[in-house]
């Protein structure tokens, strides 16, 4: 832990490449970091080997109840009537929360003003509190307070609706190709031997395959998946290319 991961991905692109020190990454250390630091003792693409995308958790768009708008289409039509006065909370500068907002703003063509808090709960209880006017943040944690009446969803970020709110509608909905999702991968140290990697790939895909496995994961809002070393480097590929554009547009830096 540390530096928002940075420590543990440095530890990981240094160790012995046999198979026994693995990094269990996020969208942040494997996709968002190297596009944020112009300078890490590490390289994603040179240091490391992909083996497997393990879950992807489904994230929601918020507002308080007070705001009068309903759905993405309410939103965009709020947004674009009142240019930089509509606030968005977040967890935090440059989390996957920020960047949807942010790819919000690109993709619906408006300017919401991003409002950080230090973490995903003071974000959400911002936007219950009426401090801001909308909050992106993951689902099952924005659930209490959206059930509760502390919060509306208007809209679920996966390509698919989630099967926890299936009433609930996806912005791609109304903004084709918008999705953001939080995900979790497995790398390991980039000369680590081929019959190494396929061996954890498969041992992780037949834990992911546990019913019980599966269940808990689909009742926390994350979608199994274990996928081929190959099909998770490219999808950690095509994020960061997704998200530069992104960061270059909003002009995203960290402290």
């Amino acid at each position: 832990a540390g530096a928002g991961g940075l420590i543990g991905t440095d530890l990981v692109a240094k160790s012995a490449p046999d198979g026994h020190t693995v990094f269990f990454g996020t969208i942040g250390n494997l996709s968002i970091n190297p596009l944020l630091y112009a300078k890490l003792p590490f390289d994603i693409t040179r240091d490391f080997a992909a083996v497997t995308h393990v879950a992807s958790v489904s994230s929601m768009l918020m507002v308080n109840p007070s705001f009068p708008v309903k759905t993405v289409p309410d939103l965009i039509a709020a947004a674009k009537a009142k240019p930089g006065q509509i606030n968005f909370s977040s967890s935090g500068n440059a989390g996957a929360p920020h960047l949807a907002g942010e790819l919000f703003n690109l993709m619906a063509g408006v300017k919401m003003v991003h409002v950080p808090y230090q973490g995903a709960a003071p974000g959400l209880v911002a936007a219950a509190g009426g401090h801001v006017q909308v909050t992106f943040g993951a689902l099952l944690t924005g659930l209490p307070l959206v059930r509760g009446g502390k919060l509306r969803g208007i809209a679920t970020l996966g390509r698919t609706r989630s099967p926890l709110l299936p009433e609930l509608p996806t912005v791609a909905e109304t903004l084709p190709g918008y999705e953001v999702i939080n995900w979790y991968g497995v790398v390991v140290p980039k000369a680590t031997p081929r019959p190494v990697i396929e061996r954890l790939q498969r041992e992780i895909a037949k834990v992911l395959n546990q019913p019980a496995v599966r269940d808990n994961l689909l009742a926390q809002g994350a979608e199994p998946v274990g996928g081929t070393p190959e099909a998770f480097a490219a999808f950690m590929k095509s994020e960061s290319a997704k998200w530069a554009k992104v960061i270059k547009a909003a002009n995203i830096k960290v402290e």
